[in-house]
């Protein structure tokens, strides 16, 4: 699997929900994969985020679903035209970008990983998940950058291909 580091500069990191919108939409249009946007699960950053997608172009959005824990799509907006996701519950298509504080089952896919722990961790919490890339999001203060070293250190026992970009 390949990991690839985006270690941000301030001005990047004063702007992440504009940084994880440019990515998303930059992920979206490199692949046909869906793409999962991993959130801790008292993150403030899964509403802010959620609207920032709706509105990150003036003239466009970027087409997104929240998967709750208790209840996969329920009562979410999707614009299925480019997923590989399907929802276990009812096998309707996922939307092609996932907020989400876990992975869910059988995925295969992109996963941006917004969270302190390493993508394995919630590989380990489903059946049968295998992310075809991961995207790690480094800010530059000091806990992020330990996080970060020790996600490397992780993926890097693992074999995983390892990249790393200053943006």
């Amino acid at each position: 699997m390949k990991v690839s580091f985006y270690v941000l500069s301030e001005s990047k990191a004063q702007d992440f929900l504009g940084f994880i919108c440019q990515l998303t939409q930059t992920a979206l249009n490199k692949s046909s994969q869906s793409l999962l946007i991993l959130i801790d699960k008292q993150d403030a950053l899964l509403s802010t985020l959620d609207e920032a997608l709706w509105a990150h172009d003036a003239t466009s959005f970027i087409p997104h679903q929240r998967l709750l824990d208790s209840n996969i799509g329920d009562g979410a907006d999707t614009d299925t035209s480019k997923n590989t996701a399907i929802n276990p519950i009812n096998s309707q298509p996922l939307a092609p970008v996932l907020l989400a504080s876990y992975m869910p089952a059988d995925f295969k896919g992109i996963v941006l990983n917004t969270t302190i722990h390493p993508v394995n961790d919630f590989m380990a919490a489903t059946n049968n998940a295998q992310p075809t890339r991961v995207l790690e999001l480094i800010k530059p203060d000091a806990n992020s950058v330990q996080e970060g070293r020790h996600k490397y250190k992780s993926y890097k026992q693992l074999g995983y291909e390892l990249t790393h970009f200053k943006v």
